[in-house]
């Protein structure tokens, strides 16, 4: 769109709004906000989070927007239950794919639309996986700890650690026929591995692009846990998701195998999979989310050598958060010109 047409779109209905936590995806100050500024009167608030709900009560009564931003934020219902939650609020929009920390059923009582962005990231998440993997199969990890942290010259010539090819081995993505499952096949494909996806359903739609391929197979979530070399959870948390990953599924691994995380960490039972990398159940896990980010001081993922985790980078490329940015504008305009998009809070 123009400038000329967005500024006439603009000034048709030009809402207050507040992004809470801007600093979570802006952090480092080089996201452009231009759009947002034009089609609404934004303040951004620069923290990272908010966790007292009186500081959040609080902003919203000085400010009384007509549209609340988040990113990856908790509002506890409680805030939109009390009696001084301004009633200017008509949208809540999560700067994100999850939205498991907004209270969409409370915002549906009130009347408050709630929305997502539901594809922002998912060239970028795949390629997380795919990083994982390719430093899995290269024992990377482990290479680059022993070198830098024994300082020891024979480690170029003697490995320590198993390393091989990743052609032929077995990818299996659990909540793999959606988009993000998707743009991983579109990697691992061409490099030769195969591709087991665990479903409800026996095939995948008609429609779906790898529907046909003779490298990608449906399968039970056993079946995919028992044969895969590498195992990517995909789906969203959920009440069904939530701690469905847990002693029982690991154990049904390969003692080779891997096991990646880039989807929410409470998919996953921490303490469950606590036990089993000290068992040494799996080869390892490469942990992108974890149920608390960062995980306490005392959790015992900082100090298992076969444990790998990295800070939730996989949506945080500059160009993935740019786009982010101008995808929540398009939420924006979308309810601007009554036409709401990507609303979660719908029948």
């Amino acid at each position: 769109m123009s400038t000329a047409s967005l500024s006439r779109a603009a000034l048709r209905h030009r809402p207050s709004a507040i992004f809470l936590n801007s600093a979570r995806l802006n952090y480092d100050q080089k996201l452009d906000y231009s759009r947002l500024s034009l089609l609404t009167n934004l303040h951004i608030h620069n923290v990272d989070t908010i966790t007292n709900a009186g500081d959040i009560l609080s902003l919203l009564q000085t400010h009384r927007p007509e549209i609340i931003i988040t990113k990856e934020m908790e509002v506890p219902s409680s805030i939109l239950q009390d009696p001084n939650f301004p009633e200017t609020v008509k949208l809540l929009c999560e700067a994100g794919t999850g939205y498991n920390n907004l209270p969409i059923d409370v915002a549906k009582e009130k009347n408050i639309s709630v929305c997502n962005i539901p594809t922002y990231s998912n060239e970028s998440v795949a390629h997380m996986v795919i990083t994982y993997i390719m430093n899995f199969s290269a024992a990377m990890f482990d290479q680059a700890r022993m070198i830098y942290k024994e300082r020891d010259r024979t480690n170029f010539k003697v490995f320590q650690h198993p390393i091989y090819e990743i052609t032929d081995k077995t990818l299996g993505l659990i909540g793999g026929s959606g988009t993000i499952g998707c743009n991983v096949m579109d990697v691992a494909l061409p490099l030769g591995m195969k591709v087991l996806i665990s479903s409800r359903n026996d095939k995948l739609p008609p429609n779906h692009k790898y529907c046909n391929n003779p490298n990608v197979t449906v399968v039970s979530l056993r079946d995919l846990l028992q044969q895969s070399d590498f195992v990517s959870i995909n789906c969203p948390l959920n009440k069904e998701t939530r701690h469905s990953i847990g002693k029982k599924e690991i154990e049904l691994m390969k003692p080779t195998a891997f096991l990646i995380n880039t989807a929410r960490g409470a998919i996953i039972n921490e303490k469950e999979l606590i036990e089993c990398m000290k068992d040494r159940v799996i080869a390892g896990a490469g942990l992108d989310t974890q149920e608390v980010e960062p995980p306490s001081d005392d959790s015992e993922l900082w100090t298992l050598d076969n444990v790998f985790m990295t800070p939730h980078i996989g949506w945080r490329r500059l160009e993935t958060r740019q786009r982010l940015v101008d995808m929540t504008a398009d939420n924006i305009e979308a309810y601007c010109k009554g036409e709401p998009i990507n609303v979660v809070n719908i029948n």
